[in-house]
């Protein structure tokens, strides 16, 4: 007598199976959304305190233009410049003015 599984028994294994795959997978999505949220933030934190430090040292008032290469490089504020990990792309606007991300939601 040769023993295995049966038809059946091997069908439901797959079915619990991609069962819980369809409740982990949108669990998944939205724990990344979240993580690349946070690390957005976090560079807009960074951005800001760079700006504020350089507006401060430098001189500069509320409304005063601010660029990248006043913040970023290697004996600056930021050594390089933060990536938004979803993909957008960071507005330092001026001084007193909250830097933006480009995606929906990505905002301090």
């Amino acid at each position: 007598m040769v023993a295995g599984f049966t038809l059946v028994e091997i069908m439901i294994v797959v079915s619990i199976i991609g069962l819980l795959t369809a409740i982990a997978l949108p669990n998944f999505r939205k724990s990344r959304e979240v993580a690349q949220y946070n690390v957005c933030f976090e560079n807009l934190k960074q951005l800001e305190a760079a700006k504020q430090i350089y507006g401060m040292e430098a001189g500069k008032k509320n409304g005063d233009a601010v660029s990248s290469p006043d913040l970023i490089g290697p004996a600056l504020y930021i050594r390089k410049m933060p990536e938004c990990p979803s993909g957008g792309t960071y507005d330092l606007k001026t001084i007193g003015d909250n830097t933006t991300c480009t995606i929906a939601g990505h905002s301090l």
